[in-house]
């Protein structure tokens, strides 16, 4: 008998950002939006199923969209009482996942932004790829 086999491949073509911020999810959202002049809002929880016997974990989830580019924002909190979203990066409070390309310029911007923020302790570019639990992180 012939066997099929199926090979699973993530999307893994985004860009991710990992925030060390010890602030509530709205007020780092607030402060991102004030300071650097976007615009996240919340929508619903990114859930993620670990067991199909148990509820779904979830986290907070906020949204920007910048039609120019088409490029999608995501800022996703790492904690929830159920848990550690990533936890190989258990020292990392928030991750934002870029969508789309945008180039070096406002990337640095941002990076750059992120770390003037007086709450922020570090915000740092993460190769997706590396991650043991990056299949967490597609949305």
């Amino acid at each position: 008998m012939n066997r099929t086999y199926l090979k699973l491949t993530l999307d893994l073509d985004f860009i991710l950002i990992a925030i060390t911020a010890p602030l509530k999810d709205y007020v780092l959202c607030h402060k991102i939006n004030t300071r650097l002049n976007l615009h996240f809002e919340k929508i619903e929880d990114h859930e993620i199923f670990f067991n199909i016997d148990e509820p779904a974990w979830s986290f907070s989830k906020y949204y920007f969209f910048v039609e120019q580019g088409d490029v999608e924002y995501y800022l996703i909190s790492n904690r929830s009482s159920d848990g550690i979203l990533i936890p190989e990066m258990g020292n990392v409070d928030f991750f934002i996942i870029i969508k789309e390309f945008i180039d070096k310029e406002d990337l640095d911007y941002l990076l750059s932004g992120l770390n003037k923020l007086p709450d922020i302790q570090v915000a740092a570019k993460i190769d997706p790829t590396k991650l043991k639990s990056r299949e967490n992180l597609v949305i």
